[in-house]
């Protein structure tokens, strides 16, 4: 990751961005201390998630739809626990 002082992203703003996009994340220090980090949006999108609901994502599941899956919940007790 390379690391640019928060002036010289300014001024380079277009590169800057362009390298976030062809080589990953590009750090920007501010007084020598990291601030930020600029991403791309395909990397952006990879770290947050696909931005489906849950719905969406359990309709989208292979066992949508299967009626056999059993979801009766086991009630027996867990452990004993001495008092």
């Amino acid at each position: 990751m390379r690391a640019w002082q928060i002036q010289e992203a300014k001024a380079h703003f277009s590169e800057l961005v362009r390298e976030a996009e062809q080589d990953g994340p590009q750090e920007i220090t501010w007084h020598g201390r990291p601030v930020a980090v600029v991403l791309s949006r395909s990397e952006y999108e990879r770290l947050t998630g696909t931005g489906q609901s849950l719905v969406e994502f359990m309709r989208r599941s292979p066992l949508h739809g299967a009626e056999d899956i059993d979801l009766d919940r086991d009630r027996s007790p867990t452990r004993e626990v001495p008092l």
